[in-house]
């Protein structure tokens, strides 16, 4: 049996809110519309795999 090294596709992104400028983790493959803590604005929607991220990525957290 042949195995195969699969990494970790999915990771953890350091977003800011464009409206409040809160910064806040989401994960990259959410299956849920993410919303900002704070104030309530939408942050990521899902697209089927990974999201459409609606803020600004500051960085990614593996």
């Amino acid at each position: 049996m042949v195995r195969l090294n699969r990494e970790n596709r999915s990771k953890f992104l350091r977003v800011k809110c464009p409206d409040c400028e809160n910064e806040q983790l989401i994960f990259s493959k959410a299956s849920t519309v993410v919303d900002c803590i704070v104030c309530g604005h939408v942050l990521a929607e899902p697209s089927g795999g990974r999201v459409q991220v609606k803020a600004e990525v500051l960085s990614e957290v593996e």
